[in-house]
């Protein structure tokens, strides 16, 4: 997970692909059941994560924002958030490239790191991203020698805090998790003993990463059923070869939604428990050299195997 690592490090960002729920506009009583199913799906905005095409977005921007655009994908979620800019541009003139392809940002993963952030840091973190017009600001990793309860008490806590200053100016704090956070420590599994226990519920929410929770032995549906609403952000990514739960970031069998094994069809159909509000595609092996041939398949399969 170097790469991982550096890249958080560089762009004090994190990862992930999205797509958000709609609403759905009232159908005429007259209008036919398949005329309905297709304006249901036509309201599926699909989105992307858009560290999944990373080296892509550091070698041209505008024309990877476009590539995606012309794809389908209406909404984005941003891993580049550096020095008070986006992928280099100033907030607005990032918005403005997004906007003018008919996309929306809806999230940025930014990095809270374990040694605090200064309250004044927080607010210029969290006035950036209320200028680039994001609903969600996202934690996306923990490094590794701070993965202990001590550590994730005092992370927590100064995430309630920045919790606090994003919600002053619109926006959604939360957290998105790997596998290790369903790693027993100290006889404590820390995503459910001290993450979901001590985060403000108003504050932060979550962003349930299904290939790793799914990589940890969890099951989506039964952790929507054991804490309904919590879950706001969904990560859509499957994996190619299921295995025994193992708690190591390894993350060499990542492949397209839709093109591995995990059930994503029950899962969205449980969105209304788990809270859902925005469902992100992630890909976080670049579609294995192949990006843009990844994200597509993902948003093909996603149209005509989830919201069928």
């Amino acid at each position: 997970m170097r790469d991982r690592r550096e890249f958080l490090k560089i762009t004090t960002a994190g990862a992930a692909g999205v797509i958000a729920l709609g609403t759905y506009a009232c159908q005429p009583s007259n209008k036919k059941a398949a005329d309905q199913a297709v304006s249901k799906s036509a309201a599926m905005g699909v989105g992307l994560q858009l560290y999944s095409i990373r080296d892509a977005m550091a070698a041209d921007t505008m024309g990877s924002l476009k590539k995606i655009a012309d794809m389908g994908y209406k909404f984005v979620e941003m891993a580049g958030y550096t020095n008070g800019k986006f992928y280099g541009m100033a907030p607005a003139e990032f918005k403005k490239a997004v906007e003018d392809l008919g996309m929306k940002i809806i999230s940025s993963h930014t990095m809270v790191e374990a040694e605090g952030i200064t309250m004044e840091n927080a607010k210029k973190m969290a006035d950036d991203h209320a200028a680039v017009g994001v609903e969600y600001c996202v934690q996306p990793w923990v490094n590794e020698p701070d993965r202990n309860v001590e550590s994730y008490k005092k992370m927590i806590a100064d995430w309630n805090k920045v919790g606090e200053i994003m919600k002053a100016v619109g926006i959604q704090f939360g957290y998105h998790n790997h596998n290790f956070e369903f790693l027993p420590v100290d006889g404590l599994v820390p995503y459910y003993d001290i993450f979901l226990k001590e985060m403000d519920a108003d504050l932060i929410t979550m962003e349930l990463d299904m290939y790793w929770a799914t990589k940890a032995g969890q099951d989506p549906v039964e952790m929507f059923n054991k804490y309904p609403g919590r879950f706001q952000l969904f990560h859509f990514k499957d994996g190619s070869k299921k295995t025994e739960p193992y708690f190591d970031v390894v993350k060499d069998d990542i492949t397209s939604v839709g093109a591995g094994y995990i059930d994503f069809k029950r899962i969205y159909e449980a969105r209304e428990t788990a809270g859902m509000k925005y469902l992100f595609v992630e890909d976080d092996n670049q579609g294995n050299g192949l990006p843009f041939e990844g994200v597509k398949t993902s948003i093909d399969n996603i149209k005509s195997k989830v919201f069928a």
